[in-house]
């Protein structure tokens, strides 16, 4: 997992240490090194603000002995590294999940996402660390446009156990999300999550029906799934669902195939919104809450 990235990072760490902390020594490895970045999925504004905050924190600190320079080097690349995974806002789902429990209310997560990018799998996932967790849950199928997407969900809810709520293809998404969180309320149910159908993000039509969803349902979060395989259109699905609708958080599928975790840093910098989870396998149960610290400590060893 995100081999080639790692190994950019490591080769930086060596040439620095051996390379005088000066800006005109520095600039031109950190040249070099925003391509490698690059060549790993990293945004280029990801990259600038890496390179820039490194020289800023390098140049012309003094440093006696050799391993000291690569312990110090490396400390100060997790410390711009977590600047650029740090968000406004932190989200505990749990917590958030707790809370509503208490007040007797189901917590209502809408997914959203291009097709492909494995969503309606990733709301199962979903559904499975909850319901390890003790917590009820129902699906909303509100992808009434994709032939076979209720039925996808269905085939999800059989495998767990659950109850999906549904209208028929054509009918409007939102009224069926309406109808979710009353059943919901009707049987002390803890999570609704709710279903949409993928689009491109430059389909506008589509995206003024996700707001529709948004308006009438007033979701605790809004999840957007986006494919860690997907590159720099990662970061660009992401920017716009996040224009168009507003996102709270991410998930990121299909990591434990991605050997570049350049959209890891990217989609966290350039929407300030955290990841919750990352997908890393094809079972339920693999699902994994997504922690900063243990993320950069991951790709610097």
């Amino acid at each position: 997992m995100f081999d080639k990235l790692k190994s950019g990072l490591k080769g930086l760490v060596t040439k620095v240490t051996t390379t005088e902390l000066k800006a005109e020594t520095l600039r031109p490895l950190l040249a070099d090194f925003k391509i490698s970045f690059a060549d790993n999925d990293v945004a280029f504004p990801v990259a600038d603000k890496v390179c820039d905050e490194l020289a800023k924190r390098l140049d012309g600190l003094q440093v006696k002995r050799l391993e000291d320079r690569k312990k110090i080097i490396q400390d100060n690349l997790r410390q711009v590294l977590l600047e650029v995974m740090r968000t406004n806002k932190k989200i505990d789902i749990m917590d958030l999940a707790e809370e509503k429990r208490k007040k007797k209310e189901p917590l209502i997560l809408l997914f959203v996402g291009i097709n492909g990018t494995g969503k309606t799998t990733t709301m199962a996932k979903v559904a499975q660390f909850f319901k390890d967790k003790k917590y009820s849950v129902v699906f909303a199928g509100s992808d009434t446009y994709r032939a076979g997407s209720i039925e996808q969900l269905e085939e999800h809810a059989k495998r767990l156990n659950l109850r999906v709520i549904k209208h028929q293809y054509g009918a409007d998404p939102a009224a069926v999300a309406y109808d979710a969180i009353d059943h919901a309320k009707a049987h002390g149910i803890n999570v609704v999550l709710i279903d949409s159908a993928g689009r491109m993000q430059t389909n506008q039509n589509l995206m003024n029906e996700l707001a529709k969803i948004k308006r009438v349902v007033t979701p605790d979060l809004t999840i957007l799934t986006v494919d860690s395989l997907a590159g720099n259109d990662a970061v660009v699905q992401a920017e716009e669902f996040n224009r168009c609708i507003g996102i709270d958080a991410t998930i990121l599928t299909k990591v434990d195939a991605d050997v570049k975790g350049g959209a890891a840093l990217s989609v966290t910098y350039v929407t300030q919104k955290p990841i919750l989870f990352i997908g890393v396998g094809q079972t339920y149960k693999d699902l994994e809450v997504f922690n900063p610290e243990a993320f950069v400590n991951m790709i610097l060893r």
